[in-house]
């Protein structure tokens, strides 16, 4: 089990966005803060939402939720990397983002799939054509679990209007989920329960309720209507340790999975997407994405590099 550090950092300098790139540097101990943040505001908008590409399959310049959810892992990343850096700006950029998600918001708390697209030029389908008048359990529980994420750092972040209806429109609309979710669903409901369970006993009930029921023992979930081979593994639904959702899976499960994500970087020194995209520029984007994920998953995970 093993894999290369060095080579995923030539990857980015080739072919990631300069978002990935300081990102990578953060998250292996050579940068500072303050250029990550510089790098998201890129995508930011005067509205605090984000748009403009973040969503590297969503190119319009709009303010969206799937922005929101990126800004917020960024923003999370940023938290977590050490108090000092909550002075770069991370708590303002924070509490406008919210504020924003909470003007994006349905009255029963929940967001659309996706707001309407100005300019479809490399916007995938499903973005494109969202219903944007009804509400979304997949997107409403991405973004807020990782804003809960954000919130367990930045504790002023935690009371926030938006996220309170958020998580109690998700609360709801995952007691009522069916047999055979789709796989997208089922995977953003159960890791807001795991991002909650700290906080909520009923949250953390659910969460293995529902685990029980519906992730299998591999923890693979297909993705129905996707490309041949699509679908979500073990460490796409809990790929951090010491969570209460990473109890749902086997310990060989992760280790074995563990030992496939390493083993999948590629001899360019990336990692590739089994999911479709919709421009050039978004197969880059994911892959550069996708690559600074896999490492900070194993590096979290205790996989020590070759090099």
């Amino acid at each position: 089990m093993s894999y290369s550090v060095g080579r995923a950092r030539s990857f980015l300098a080739a072919h990631g966005r300069q978002l990935e790139r300081r990102r990578f540097e953060l998250l292996t101990g050579g940068g500072p803060g303050e250029p990550v943040l510089a790098a998201l505001d890129g995508y930011r908008n005067a509205d605090g939402g984000y748009g403009w590409g973040l969503e590297p399959d969503l190119r319009d310049a709009s303010s969206q939720p799937a922005g929101a959810l990126h800004a917020l892992e960024v923003l999370a990343e940023l938290a977590g990397a050490g108090g000092q850096l909550l002075g770069t700006g991370v708590a303002e950029r924070a509490g406008g983002l919210f504020d924003w998600l909470a003007g994006a918001s349905l009255p029963d708390g929940g967001l659309p799939f996706a707001l309407p697209v100005g300019d479809t030029t490399g916007v995938a389908p499903f973005w494109a054509q969202a219903d944007g008048g009804s509400s979304s359990l997949q997107i409403t529980a991405a973004v807020a679990g990782q804003a809960h994420r954000l919130a367990a750092l930045l504790p002023a972040a935690a009371g926030h209007p938006w996220l309170t209806a958020a998580t109690g429109y998700c609360l709801a609309a995952v007691e009522r989920l069916p047999d055979r979710p789709p796989a997208y669903e089922l995977n953003f409901a159960l890791r807001l329960l795991d991002a909650v369970a700290d906080k909520l006993p009923a949250a953390a009930e659910l969460l293995s309720r529902l685990g029980q029921r519906l992730v299998p023992a591999d923890g693979v979930l297909p993705v129905a209507g996707g490309t041949p081979g699509e679908a979500l593994r073990p460490l796409d639904i809990a790929p951090w340790p010491d969570r209460p959702i990473r109890q749902l899976l086997q310990p060989a499960v992760v280790e074995t999975e563990l030992a496939r994500l390493a083993g999948e970087q590629q001899p360019d020194g990336g990692w590739q997407v089994d999911y479709e995209s919709y421009s050039p520029a978004a197969r880059l984007d994911w892959r550069g994405y996708a690559t600074v994920r896999a490492v900070a998953i194993l590096r979290a995970n205790g996989v020590a590099p070759a090099e």
